[in-house]
């Protein structure tokens, strides 16, 4: 009964909760392996979107039949879909031996990790504080909690010693770290922090800054610090005034303008990704137009975008009219059209250009690596050519030779 198979869906930070429950296991002598292979069977769940919740009940009914079949002896679910449904997965789900809900914040250093050696996701707080009316986090999720410092900077150092070349911090709002447990302590005095107890991570990429509260200086810090990537993704959402207000989003188009002159202003050499939401409820093509041309007009360097999704205990739920879905979905494509010219405009810039690359995996007759702009599974990729064998996880110069939609390609100078 001590084989243990672990699947993670969703995000980034259930992934650093997988890898916190997987180190657990393994300091109490479980053996980890494949999760059809294995007698107990853990699935850490995501509920953030319809399709989520899809996709984590076909899992563990995939895992009830291989029970049925006597293939695995014990199932356990836990996380946010838990959360959010238990007594509906009590009643449905019969093949179900444990509900587990969230696992502590204040756990102590991962020693289990489904990333690659070289780099790591870091969570510095849960819960979220800004009360979007498209999203459940707030009815998932406890309130808002920052790690401790100190539980931080010893896992930090851990990181550091073993070897991480690229250190991740993630969170629903890394903006707000520390406000719930000193007026003193804030995202800019963790930086610092981290970076003073650091000398092997080279990369510190920071990850959903919310735009309302980005300060002047955290992008001073950003701008000065070499570790720290110029890289800043802002999750806006939208740009009409109707719609951010309808989102109860804390900004408003101004402020929008002006923190992105800001941002380029103060960090020169700066990528930002935005994510944005096509089809909110009562979106009309007007208002669609105006998000089509801040795109065309900004021309962020990354950007996502999501079609909305009717999530039942979000207040956005009950706007009237909700957008159908095939208009949903042309003004998603629309979007990604364009910013799919942009984006192929903007890697054009590296044409002929030599830029430092992480490797991070061989792929037949190519290295897959990341430039300093490239945030891991969301962002494009260099694929690299080269003579001699590559280190993954190492530093190489790329001189770029070509450029696609979403990709560069270089051969290393060695």
């Amino acid at each position: 009964m001590k084989n243990i198979g672990v699947l993670s869906l969703g995000c980034s930070r259930n992934l650093v909760d997988t890898e916190m429950v997987l180190s657990r296991l393994k300091n109490k002598g479980y053996k980890i392996g494949e999760i059809d292979n294995a007698k107990i069977a853990i699935v850490n769940t995501c509920a953030f979107i319809r399709e989520a919740v899809e996709e984590s009940l076909e899992v563990i009914k995939e895992l009830i039949a291989l029970k049925k079949e006597k293939r695995i002896k014990k199932i356990i679910i836990y996380g946010c879909l838990v959360e959010r449904y238990k007594d509906k997965l009590l009643l449905h789900l019969k093949g179900v031996d444990a509900l587990v809900g969230r696992i502590s914040l204040n756990h102590g250093i991962r020693k289990y990790f489904l990333t690659p050696k070289h780099f790591s996701y870091l969570k510095i707080c849960e819960g979220c504080v800004n009360l979007c009316s498209f999203c459940v986090i707030p009815y998932i999720k406890p309130k808002f909690q920052s790690r401790p410092l100190q539980s931080i900077i010893e896992e930090v150092k851990f990181l550091d010693k073993k070897g991480v070349k690229e250190l991740d911090l993630i969170g629903q709002d890394i903006t707000v770290y520390g406000r719930d447990i000193s007026s003193d302590l804030n995202l800019v005095k963790l930086l610092k922090e981290i970076l003073k107890n650091t000398k092997n991570i080279r990369w510190i990429r920071l990850l959903y800054l919310y735009p309302h509260n980005i300060s002047d200086e955290l992008l001073e810090l950003i701008n000065k610090e070499e570790r720290i990537c110029k890289y800043m993704d802002l999750p806006l959402q939208h740009i009409n005034e109707r719609i951010l207000k309808l989102m109860n989003r804390k900004t408003d188009p101004q402020y929008i303008f002006n923190l992105i002159k800001r941002i380029r202003e103060k960090i020169p050499s700066v990528f930002i990704r935005t994510t944005l939401i096509v089809g909110f409820p009562t979106e009309t093509e007007e208002e669609f137009g105006e998000l089509l041309d801040f795109v065309k007009e900004t021309k962020f360097e990354r950007l996502g975008a999501f079609m909305y999704s009717k999530e039942k205990d979000a207040p956005a739920s009950e706007l009237k009219p909700q957008v159908p879905f095939l208009v949903k979905q042309k003004r998603f494509n629309q979007l990604m059209q364009v910013q799919q010219e942009i984006s192929s405009l903007v890697n054009k810039r590296f044409l002929g250009k030599t830029i430092e690359v992480l490797i991070d995996e061989k792929q037949n007759d190519y290295y897959l690596g990341r430039s300093i702009y490239d945030a891991p599974e969301v962002d494009g990729c260099v694929w690299v050519k080269s003579r001699r064998i590559l280190k993954v996880g190492s530093f190489i110069k790329v001189k770029i030779f070509d450029t696609l939609e979403y990709d560069l390609v270089g051969e290393a100078i060695l």
